[in-house]
């Protein structure tokens, strides 16, 4: 199947920090509404979708969680000079944020670079120190007087990097993890008829501690969980086989573990054999460092979830830009199609 860049490019680049997810939410509720039978928004601000299935009415549940927001930063000092100081919502490499442009979102969108030290004037101590990103400062060309009428402490930031393909891949901010919430959506528009209800759900705050899936998993209590989630493909010059995690290309990728989850045999199971069964390209992913929206789902609801996780192999992560293998995102949506219409062929018992 082909991978409609232009939604996918619309998605990647509407911005939606931690707790800042109006914009991407707003986005998300116009596509998904045509698509399920009911749509409706928690307190904590996920949006879930709900697909009945028509082959098993009074179905057991089946929880999908993609989480909209990325990685960004929030205004935490404006000093005299105008320069803006920050604080990080996630996780960020701060080695890949110099001179780099960001946008600080107040009551107008205003375009910045980050700024640091020049190399020019550091002592040798400081040209050899890998930075922190209490290093860098919002340099948005302004003076305080002029940045204070559109810019107030408390306004997030997000990355200012458009989608781009390169060879057969696509490269943007927020491949992690809008290319998960572009998979969810079109498997809304092309799952036939789910074996059991399904709930897709547009998680907020995952990337400051999973957060909204914490709170749908509670309050949807499923049977079946799945998360789909970007993960580490360090498939690179100086890359040992052993760390490399997924490679691009090599296919979607099925979690095994990650440091928050041991995904439930059976589910890891039923993935393996419904990959084979369609000739769906994967491979295993071990991830024994970072956590997803995976252990909300298997552990808050009331009674637990059989939980297992889709994963999109990404270069790149958590870096300015992150880039994707197109075959290996179609390949994830056509095996979330196929494991949600073949659920109740197998024996969930053993």
């Amino acid at each position: 199947m082909e991978v409609n860049v232009s939604l996918l490019k619309q998605v990647c680049e509407i911005a939606g920090a931690p707790g800042f997810e109006k914009r991407v939410r707003s986005l998300v509720v116009d596509l998904v509404t045509p698509l399920a039978d009911e749509v409706k928004m928690d307190n904590m601000g996920n949006v879930i979708a709900i697909k009945k299935s028509k082959k098993n009415p009074d179905a057991k549940k089946v929880m999908v969680a993609a989480h909209m927001d990325e990685i960004g930063f929030i205004v935490t000092h404006i000093d005299d000079s105008g320069f803006v100081r920050f604080h990080t919502l996630g996780g960020f490499d701060p080695k890949t944020l110099t001179a780099q442009r960001v946008i600080i979102h107040g009551k107008k969108d205003l375009v910045g670079v980050m700024g640091s030290k020049p190399i020019h004037v550091m002592t040798a101590e400081e040209k050899t120190k890998l930075p922190n990103t209490t290093d860098f400062f919002i340099d948005l060309g302004m003076s305080k007087e002029e940045v204070e009428k559109y810019i107030s402490i408390g306004d997030p930031i997000t990355r200012d990097r458009e989608l781009i393909e390169m060879g057969d891949c696509v490269n943007c901010k927020s491949i992690d993890n809008r290319v998960a919430v572009y998979i969810l959506i079109e498997t809304l528009r092309t799952v036939q008829d789910p074996a059991y209800d399904l709930y897709a759900v547009f998680t907020v705050q995952e990337e400051v501690g999973l957060r909204g899936a914490n709170v749908a998993a509670h309050g949807i209590n499923p049977d079946f969980g799945i998360a789909l989630d970007t993960t580490i493909a360090f498939d690179v010059p100086g890359a040992q086989a052993h760390e490399k995690v997924t490679e691009l290309g090599k296919g979607t990728a099925i979690k095994i573990m990650d440091a928050m989850t041991i995904c439930d045999y059976r589910m890891v199971d039923f993935m393996k054999k419904t990959a084979e069964q369609h000739q769906i390209k994967w491979q295993p992913e071990i991830l024994t460092a970072g956590g997803t929206d995976t252990a909300g789902v298997q552990r808050m609801g009331k009674q637990g979830a059989i939980a297992g996780a889709i994963s999109i192999p990404t270069r790149h992560l958590h870096q300015v830009i992150e880039m994707a293998h197109k075959q290996d995102i179609a390949n994830s949506i056509l095996l979330l199609n196929a494991c949600l219409e073949g659920m109740d062929q197998y024996d969930w018992k053993h």
